[in-house]
């Protein structure tokens, strides 16, 4: 699996987007030694002694100013005065603030001595000449813009961004502006589908639901197939009587299906599969469940199609302590939701209700903790690994 292709994109369109290639500096960010504060540049030596009771006094020797080269250089017993962000003159080496300087009459008394590279952002401080800022792969975030615009950057090379086909199936399933009738649910899954697929990196289309019927799921699934770049088909793959999708999905062409059934909880009927290059999975109809499964599955499947570097996927993990014993899934690992609470003693996680049907235990969650398949699971107290949502 690799990106489609590459574009080029505006800075104000970049925030997301997958680098196509590796950026490096033409010259040094900042290009050359700023102050940090209002102030007066002088030379630190000249000001070793200085106090509010004994200040160093410096001639007034000009002025900096803002976006101007610095055409004074500062000379022994010296001060020019320089605003916030100003070129550092020639021969300065320390900047003393405003707040610690008295004028006169072309005399400046510093009353605070200053260090060589005090208030002073020296040239190359962010980003060196020739320096890869940002190698292939990175997944752009707003200050990563920032220092891109810094570089002389206004548009960067991206790869396409995945088009994800979504479907739903089941006869219960009505779409979410439908009103509802007795035994029928409204399609939860889609929507969710579509913002995890979204703040992936990919484009989102929600193709509707599908009844559960053969003709209609297949002539559905081929026609994602031959439209987008990956599937996600979410309901009617269960290990039964009835695996609709999963019956279509092995109709529509090699390599076909690669697994049917895992050993994770919840989540257990996910189907794995790919037509020619489009990689297609079937979600379990419970919306929990196709959460988690994407995670698993579908989010690392749409990084390989934006071209990603693994690590920079930014997954974040802290360690809780468990609020209450979590009991290990038997022959299955376990995905917990849990809820996370700073206590006087640390952070603490406490695990949120089980069912794969109650979505409210993913929008209250603030992480995941895996429960390893087989063992005893976790007991109260012990401290576990969170993977923040």
């Amino acid at each position: 699996m690799a990106p489609r292709g590459t574009e080029h994109v505006a800075l104000v369109h970049a925030l997301g987007r997958v680098l196509a290639g590796d950026v490096a500096s033409p010259h040094d960010l900042p290009p050359f030694d700023r102050s940090l504060v209002d102030g007066w540049a002088v030379r630190a030596a000249d000001t070793e002694t200085a106090s509010q009771q004994t200040p160093a006094r410096l001639r007034h020797a000009g002025e900096i100013r803002m976006g101007a080269p610095a055409r004074i250089a500062v000379g022994p017993g010296e001060a020019v005065r320089i605003p916030t962000g100003g070129m550092l003159p020639q021969g300065a080496d320390a900047v003393a603030m405003q707040e610690h300087v008295q004028t006169g009459e072309g005399e400046v008394a510093v009353e605070r001595a200053v260090k060589a590279g005090e208030n002073v952002v020296a040239a190359g401080a962010d980003v060196r000449t020739g320096r890869v800022v940002f190698a292939r792969g990175r997944r752009l975030r707003a200050p990563d813009l920032g220092i891109l615009a810094g570089i002389g950057r206004p548009r960067v090379q991206v790869t396409l961004q995945p088009r994800v086909a979504i479907l739903s199936t089941g006869d219960e399933v009505l779409a979410a502006e439908d009103p509802l009738q007795p035994g029928t649910v409204r399609d939860m899954n889609g929507a969710a589908l579509a913002g995890a697929v979204l703040a992936s990196g990919g484009i989102p289309e929600i193709l509707g639901v599908v009844r559960d019927e053969m003709a209609p799921v297949e002539a559905a699934l081929r026609r994602a197939v031959a439209g987008y770049d990956m599937v996600l088909v979410s309901g009617g793959s269960s290990v039964g009587e009835r695996d609709i999708v999963t019956d279509a999905i092995a109709r529509l062409g090699p390599p076909g299906i690669i697994v049917h059934g895992i050993a994770v909880r919840p989540g257990k009927p996910t189907v794995l599969a790919a037509v020619g290059p489009v990689p297609v999975i079937g979600l379990p109809g419970n919306p929990v469940s196709a959460l988690v499964i994407f995670d698993l599955f579908a989010r690392p499947v749409l990084e390989r199609l934006l071209g990603m570097d693994p690590a920079s996927r930014g997954w974040h993990r802290v360690r809780a302590r468990l609020a209450f014993r979590l009991p290990s899934a038997g022959p299955r690992e376990d995905h917990r939701r849990v809820k996370l609470e700073m206590r006087a003693d640390g952070l603490w996680a406490a695990p949120l209700p089980a069912g794969s049907q109650i979505l409210t235990s993913l929008t209250e969650a603030d992480g995941i903790v895996v429960v390893p398949l087989g063992g005893d699971g976790f007991a109260a107290g012990a401290e576990v690994e969170v993977q923040l949502l």
